[in-house]
Formats: structure tokens, C-alpha cells, sequence
């Protein structure tokens, strides 16, 4: 047996051991007894409300003599005490022969706790073992090592108790609940009850925070112990009440808690505290609100700094910047602005609404900070691109942690800045600092952003070398990782490894299969995972699967997602209503984007941006130009995204605003502060392309004030093939094979622009000339999706289960369309072949395929939709013309330029794409 600590304690007195022959001394063993120390076998949940038939054994031991012989415990020099002693006091007695008094024992715990003295109470204690058991004395023990962090200490004087009571079983389920040993409490209490003891309304506050922290059982637990708290009469009482709803409330099962609340007869500040953290976890942030009213009204409470706290954290994520700001005015007029944790999370508010210099403000103003006070001001220069002023907070901080680093290291990444997010974890590492699971995903997704294969593989086996795999987040993110630098083998197999099960893995694997184009897997993998029930959707699932919707033009999986969306409350997330926009755009449902935009609670620059490409997209350049001029009157700052799009947007216009889109292009350096990238200089050469200025455009690149990257080049080449110039095209395409000797859609595009122009001698010269380098053309295909399934059509491809009947659909409907009018354009066929032969090679490409299947499977009157992964082709687009008269169809088909609608022999895109 481990003997208790002979630790000195200072104090003004002397105290001897007292001797009692005729009593039994109170025994505590170093470890619980062997029969005691596990729970009952096959111990089940529903014991809770058996009936008791077993009865707590007294374990007492004889063996004395340790602490009757050991030495004195000394305790001198006054002067040294850490607590005063009224020298009045006659609870020790300087007499040896004297007791010491019951109640001065519980005295002088008390004193111990008060002034953080544990040498006084191991001495207590001492003391105490030497006397009669007394239970009340032993209750007294364990409540004041369990206040002075000794947990472990009162756990071993609870299991040398003979006669536990409700109160110590209590103290320790709920000391056990608060240190993530939530098992250990549950079966504590199951212990309790199972030796007859009643529990009272601590007992029920203490296993219910248990359930609360719990991972497993949490609500089936809870709600049988809600049922004994009924039985018993304690559910009405107010912390056994405010216990409940904070279950209820983490688990998701907000109706119960609301029913709880209004049923309560009374409550205290913690019942609407807790009422208004439930309603903010489950995301209803307008009942949050709508609960703050109804206690500013209540003349009986007053807000406290976890009320103002949580409802910031509501006006944040909803962001609701004026009841945000009316909330700070509160928090002022009743004096907690000062409050740390109130100050901190209105600094959150404002960085989370776009407002960086009340923020500011607010820092300044602060005569006290924490931790957590900087690392906000460093998330908020992250949030607003300011990565220097960020890394002069971070550089400032009196003292930092892992959570500074991180904040550090996330708004790196953030901001694009990957070389430095690897070397502040370099740094961490050779500094020893504490690597946390949140560390280790930012550098992953660093990674992710640098896109160097080697250092992906280096970080990976960092991390597979220190054992970091196991949690969810990290494989996640390694999954992520590989997706992104090409390693998409690598990521297949990870996600293998793992067991599949786990939300954030599925949502990576999804992502990752819809960055790499394989939107088939993405599709099915999130079908199975539904099937399966592993997968519950949030705000990133919620937004990668839209995203994959989108991409393959799944308007009525994309529209499931939405309503699912919308019934969760997950819409009113930025990237999730983001997503929606960008999905019903790709969709051709431009009318549902702009009310998806116009029913966000807030919108970023990723919105605008996205309801403009929407309008490209369906070459609705006025629309576009519309959109920018709402964005200029609402003062919303565009980036270098936005004048991509906005300059696009005059290829688009209903009649030529060429100079419009000159001075727009200019305003960028002298108004808006940006400098304009190759980007943008492919999007004006295409403008001047479009509206056939091909000399201009071509002066515009020779003049750029920097070497022009490839795209820009590649914009003049597809203006020349579609005005057929070939004189400048020829020219074009020496600096595209010079810049990409290896990239075949060069190839493809100067044979397309000598055959369109009707040269099909130098069309088959460029095309000998990439079958002698060994270059192949990217496959095209071409989607129609059919019953929730996709069916995929690649050039006189027969794999389909209904080839045969596609086939002869398509004959009769080649035929009709010939007799309308229809003249196949044999300049598309590229292979030197009979004539029949061109025939066939041309009436069997995929975009007839795709859409011959739509006909067929689709009811009268319906609209066929069709995606193609590249330009249509001249032949198919006049194909399609005729095929919309003599079907009487409307055909919304989208290739690489946006969006044909074919109606009566007409097509939107007037020719132009």
C-alpha cells in the first residue's frame, strides 16, 4: 500500500498523532479492490432503471500501524503559513491527549481549498484515517482534493469507503464527467444504483454532463435518464432541467429541448443560456435572436457574457450585421463590452461581417487580452488578404501556442501562400512547438496549394512516420492532397485503407474524384454513401456535391440537394449558397440562380462572380454588364476574377461596346488598383477576336508590357478559326507549338482553322505532323443523364446496353433531318477515307449519340440535356439545328464555350462559339 505524502504544511501550530487503541482505523488503498474495480459483467444501459438488488460491500482494513508509529507531522513557522490562523482557534489543541474536533477538520479543508494548500489537506487526511470512519468526513476529503485538481487522490478515498452515500458517488461521477472519463462515470452510476443508493438532483446533473461529453450512448442514455428523472421528481428542477436541454441540445434533438424550456416553472439565466446555445448549434439563428428579445423583456434576468457571447457567435455565422451591432451596443450599455470572452467574440463578429476596422478598433480599445484576443486579430488580417499585417500580430504576441500557430498557418493557406504556411511549419517543427491534428490537416492543405509532387510525398510520410494517421481529419486531408498534385492512385488506395465510413473522408474522396474529372465516380460514390447511411451531409459535403451536380449538368440531383439544403438550414452558409448559384448556372436555370442569389442572407465576391459567369455561361452579356453595375452602386470591391468575367462579358452584347470594354481594362490599374495578368489580356484579345478586330488583338499581345502566357495566344488562334483567318492563325500557331511542343489541342485547333478555311491539304499536313510526334487528342464524349444515371457516348461508340436502338433512332433521324435540309460538313471528318466512309465516321460523333439517346428517352414536349467536355463541332451544331425542327424538341446542349439552346432551326449562340 502506498503510504499518504508526509508533506510539511506551514501553519502557526503543532500537530502530534493521536492515539485510539479501541478504534479501527479508516483505511484507503493506493487501488480500488479487484471485485470493485470493474464494473458488473454484461452491465447494460437499461440497468439504470431496474430496480437495485445488490448492496455496496464495506471493504475496512485493520492494518493500522503505518499510521499510528509514523513520525509527527510538523507543522511550524507561522510566518511561512499560506492561509491565516486565528490564534483564537481551539479546533487543535496543543494537548496530546486533546481530539481534534470534527467540525475544525472540515474547517481547515475548507481553508486548504480556499488557499490552493494541498500539503494541508494530505495532512488532514492524514489525520482523518486515523479516526472512526466517518462518511461525512470522507465526503469532505474528496470534495476538497477533487477542487485542489487531485481527482485521482479522491477517487482512491472514494474506493476505500465501506459506506459510500449519494453525495460521494456524485462527486466523483462528476469530477470523471468533467475529465473525458465519461465511461468511467456512466458505470459509476450504474454501480450507484445497483448498491440501492437513490441518486438526487446532483447525481443527475453529473451523469448527464457525462452523456453530454460522451461519444457513444450520449442521447440513449440521456433519455432514460430523463425518464428516472420524471419517476423521481427531479426533471423540474432548474439544473436538472438546464442539464437535459444542454443534452438535447448537443444531440441534436432541438424540438425536446424548446419543449423542455417551456415547460420549465422556473428558470435561471443558465435555462435561457442554454436554450439559446441549443438553438445556435442547431443552426436556427433567428430563434436565437427571437430568445434575446423575450429576455431583454423579462424584467427578472439580465444578459450575462455567455448570453452576449453566443449570440454574437449567432450574428456571425447569419450574418446579421445590424442585430450584430445592436448586440455590441447592449453589451456596452450594461458594461461587459470590457468582458474578455464578449470582446473577443464582437472582434470575431466584425472580422466575420466584413468589418476590419471596428474590429480594429475594438483591439485597440481593449486594456486586457488573452491568447485567443490575438489569434483574432491575426484570423481577421488573414480574412481581409492582409497576410503582413497578420504575421506583425503574430510576431507582437506577448506569448503564443498551438492555436496561434494554426490560426497562422490556416490563413496562409487561405491566401494562397503555401511556401509559407511549409516554412512556418518547418519552423514549428525544429522549435519543438506542440503539433496538433489541426497542424498537421493546414500543412496538408499547404501542400495541396503548392502542388509539388515531391513535397506531398515528403509531408505524407511525415506524417504516416509519426503515427498521425489515424484520425479522420488528417486522412481526409491526405486524400485531398493527393487528388491535388496528381496523385489520384494514391488517394483511391488511402480511402480504401480506410474504413469509408466517415463523413469528411467520403466528402475529400467526392472532391477529389470531381477535381480530377471522374464526376461519374463522385456521382456514384455519394449514392452509395446515402444508400449506406455513412454520410452525413454539412456545409463542405453540401458544397462539393453541388459542385459535381454542376459539372455534370445534374439539374434534378442539384435541385435534391438544395431542398436539402434549405430544410437544414445549411443554405444560408455562404459556400454552400455559393455552390447553388454556380450549380443552377450550369444547369441552364439561370432564373433559380439569380433567386438563389437573391435569397442569401449575405454574399462575398465569390457570389457576384458567380451569378456573372452564370450570365457568360448563357452569353447573356447585357445581363452581365447589369450585374457589375449593381456591384458598383452597392460598393462591393471586385477582384481580378471579376474583370475576367466582366471583360468576357462584351463578346456577349447585344450590339459592339468595344470602347466600353477598353476603358473597363484600363480602370483596372488607374481606378481599382490591379495589375492585369494574362488573364485578362486573353479575355480582351478574345473581345477584339469576337468582333472580328484580329490585327488589333494581335498588336494587343506584341505590346503587352510582359511576356504573354500561352492562354493569351490561344484566345487569338480561336478568334482566327472563327473569323478563318488563316494568315494569322498560321503565325499564332509557331508561338502555341514553340511555348507547348507536347499539347495536341494545339494540333487539333490549326487542322479545324486549314479545314474550316477549306485548305484540307495543310489540315492533313498538321494532323501527319502530330501522329509523327506521337500526340493523340484528348477524347471528347458527350452525357445525357437518364433516371439519376449518366450515359456516357464517346464517337461510334456501340458499349451502351441500347446501341442498337440509339443507332437506329439516329439513322431515321439523320435521314429527316437530310430531307429538311441538312448537309453534312465533311471538313469535320479528319481521316483520309472513302466518302461513305467520312459519312460514318461523321453521323456516329458523340454529340449525336448523346442526343439521339435523350430523344428516345425522354417524353414529348420535354427539353433534351446534353454536356460535352469540348467545342461542339460545326457539323453536329448544324446537325442539331435541324434535329430541334423536325422533332419539334428543344435541345439545351453545353460544350466548353457555354450554353447552345437549339429551338426551331435557331440556336442562341448565333453561330458564335
Amino acid at each position: 500500500m502506498a503510504s499518504i505524502p508526509q508533506t510539511s504544511v506551514t501553519t502557526a501550530i503543532t500537530l502530534f498523532p493521536i492515539s485510539l487503541p479501541s478504534q479501527k482505523s479508516f483505511y484507503f488503498p493506493s487501488k480500488p479492490p479487484p471485485t470493485t474495480s470493474q464494473p458488473p459483467p454484461q452491465l447494460r444501459t437499461s440497468h439504470i432503471l431496474s430496480k437495485p438488488n445488490h448492496h455496496h460491500h464495506r471493504h475496512i482494513s485493520s492494518c493500522t500501524s503505518q499510521f499510528l508509529l509514523s513520525s509527527p507531522l510538523s507543522l511550524t513557522k507561522p510566518q511561512e503559513s499560506s492561509f491565516p490562523i486565528d490564534p483564537n482557534c481551539h479546533s487543535f489543541q496543543t494537548n496530546t491527549d486533546r481530539l481534534i474536533e470534527v467540525d475544525g477538520l472540515f474547517n481547515f479543508l475548507r481553508l486548504s481549498v480556499k488557499y490552493t494548500d494541498i500539503g494541508l489537506a494530505r495532512a488532514l487526511h492524514a489525520s482523518i484515517l486515523k479516526l472512526e470512519e466517518d462518511t461525512h468526513l470522507g465526503n469532505a476529503v474528496i470534495a476538497a482534493y477533487i477542487k485542489l485538481g487531485l481527482v485521482i487522490d479522491a477517487y482512491r478515498v472514494f474506493m476505500g469507503m465501506s459506506t459510500p452515500d449519494v453525495v460521494s458517488y456524485s462527486a466523483i461521477i462528476s469530477s470523471f464527467s468533467k475529465l473525458n472519463r465519461e465511461a468511467e462515470a456512466i458505470q459509476l452510476f450504474f454501480r450507484m444504483r445497483i448498491s440501492g443508493i437513490e441518486p438526487n438532483e446532483y447525481s443527475f446533473v453529473a451523469i448527464l454532463t457525462a452523456c453530454i461529453r460522451s461519444s457513444e450512448l450520449e442521447l440513449e442514455l440521456g433519455l432514460q435518464v430523463h425518464a428516472l428523472a420524471i419517476k423521481m421528481g427531479y426533471s423540474q428542477l432548474v439544473f436538472v432541467a438546464n442539464a437535459l436541454m444542454g443534452l438535447y441540445g448537443k444531440c441534436g434533438c432541438l424540438d425536446n429541448a424548446i419543449h423542455l424550456f417551456d415547460e420549465m416553472p422556473h428558470r435561471d439565466i443558465a435555462s435561457w443560456n442554454t436554450m439559446i446555445s441549443s438553438v445556435v448549434k442547431g443552426l436556427s439563428y433567428e430563434k436565437a435572436l427571437e430568445l434575446f428579445r423575450v429576455l431583454n423583456h423579462n424584467k427578472g434576468f439580465k444578459a450575462d457574457q455567455f448570453t452576449l457571447s453566443t449570440l454574437l457567435t449567432a450574428c456571425t455565422r447569419c450574418h446579421a450585421r445590424i442585430e450584430g451591432r445592436q448586440i455590441h451596443a447592449h453589451a456596452i450599455r450594461i458594461g461587459l463590452e470590457n468582458n474578455l470572452s464578449v470582446s473577443n467574440a464582437i472582434i470575431r463578429f466584425y472580422t466575420g461581417c466584413g468589418s476590419l476596422n471596428h474590429a480594429v478598433a475594438l483591439f485597440e480599445r481593449m486594456t486586457f487580452r488573452d491568447i485567443i484576443t490575438w489569434t483574432e486579430m491575426i484570423t481577421a488580417y488573414m480574412e481581409f488578404g492582409l497576410v503582413d499585417l497578420a504575421v506583425d500580430m503574430f510576431n507582437k504576441m506577448p506569448e503564443k501556442n498551438s492555436v496561434s500557430y494554426n490560426a497562422l498557418l490556416t490563413g496562409f493557406c487561405k491566401n494562397n501562400e503555401g511556401l509559407k504556411a511549409l516554412n512556418l511549419f518547418v519552423r514549428m517543427v525544429q522549435e519543438g512547438a506542440e503539433l496538433t491534428d489541426f497542424t498537421l490537416t493546414s500543412v496538408i492543405n499547404a501542400c495541396g496549394l503548392f502542388l509539388k509532387l515531391e513535397i506531398s510525398r515528403q509531408i505524407h510520410g511525415f506524417i504516416v512516420k509519426f503515427g498521425f494517421r489515424s484520425n479522420a481529419y488528417i486522412e481526409a486531408a491526405l486524400i485531398d492532397m493527393c487528388s491535388k498534385c496528381g496523385r489520384m492512385d494514391d488517394a483511391d488506395r488511402l480511402y480504401q485503407s480506410t474504413d469509408g465510413g466517415n463523413t469528411i473522408i467520403q466528402t475529400s474522396m467526392i472532391c477529389g474524384y470531381a477535381r480530377n474529372g471522374l464526376p461519374e465516380e463522385a456521382i456514384c460514390l455519394f449514392y452509395r454513401s446515402q444508400l449506406e447511411g455513412t454520410m452525413v451531409l454539412d456545409e463542405v459535403a453540401f458544397t462539393s456535391i453541388l459542385g459535381v451536380c454542376g459539372t455534370l449538368g445534374f439539374h434534378e440531383m442539384g435541385k435534391q440537394i438544395h431542398c436539402h439544403a434549405l430544410k437544414t438550414g445549411f443554405h444560408a452558409e455562404l459556400g454552400v449558397g455559393n455552390s447553388t448559384i454556380s450549380m443552377y448556372s450550369k444547369c441552364y436555370n439561370i432564373d433559380d440562380a439569380i433567386k438563389a442569389f437573391n435569397t442569401m442572407p449575405a454574399h462575398n465576391i465569390v457570389s457576384w462572380n458567380g451569378l456573372i459567369a452564370g450570365q457568360l455561361l448563357h452569353r447573356q452579356g447585357d445581363e452581365a454588364l447589369a450585374i457589375w453595375s449593381s456591384m458598383e452602386k452597392a460598393g462591393i470591391k471586385p477582384d481580378t476574377i471579376t474583370f475576367v468575367l466582366i471583360v468576357s462579358a462584351y463578346k456577349y452584347t447585344s450590339s459592339n461596346l468595344l470602347d466600353e470594354c477598353r476603358s473597363l481594362f484600363l480602370s483596372m490599374k488607374r481606378i481599382h488598383d490591379l495589375e492585369p495578368t494574362s488573364e485578362h489580356y486573353a479575355s480582351l484579345v478574345g473581345v477584339l477576336g469576337y468582333w472580328g478586330l484580329l490585327e488589333e488583338a494581335e498588336e494587343l499581345i506584341n505590346k503587352m508590357p510582359f511576356e504573354p502566357e500561352v492562354s493569351v495566344w490561344r484566345a487569338l488562334l480561336d478568334s482566327c478559326r472563327l473569323n478563318a483567318n488563316t494568315s494569322i492563325g498560321k503565325r499564332v500557331a509557331k508561338h502555341i507549338i514553340g511555348m507547348e511542343p507536347r499539347d495536341p489541342s494545339t494540333y487539333v485547333l490549326v487542322s479545324n482553322l486549314y479545314a474550316a478555311s477549306g485548305r484540307w491539304h495543310c489540315s492533313e499536313i498538321v494532323r501527319e505532323n502530330m501522329r509523327d510526334r506521337g500526340l493523340r487528342k484528348h477524347p471528347c464524349r458527350s452525357w445525357v443523364i437518364n433516371k439519376k444515371k449518366l450515359h456516357t457516348f464517346y464517337a461510334r461508340d456501340k458499349s451502351h446496353p441500347q446501341a442498337k436502338d440509339i443507332y437506329s433512332g439516329l439513322d431515321i433521324l439523320i435521314l429527316k433531318c437530310l430531307k429538311a435540309g441538312y448537309e453534312p460538313d465533311m471538313s469535320f471528318v479528319l481521316q483520309e477515307v472513302e466518302e461513305q466512309q467520312k459519312k460514318n465516321f461523321l453521323f456516329y460523333h458523340s454529340a449525336k449519340l448523346a442526343a439521339t439517346y435523350g430523344l428516345l428517352k425522354t417524353r414529348p414536349g420535354e427539353p433534351i440535356r446534353v454536356v460535352k467536355n469540348i467545342l461542339l463541332c460545326r457539323d453536329c451544331h448544324s446537325f442539331l439545328q435541324y434535329a430541334s425542327v423536325v422533332t419539334q424538341r428543344e435541345i439545351l446542349f453545353r460544350d466548353a464555350s457555354g450554353f447552345h439552346c437549339f429551338s426551331n432551326g435557331q440556336c442562341s449562340c448565333k453561330g458564335y462559339w
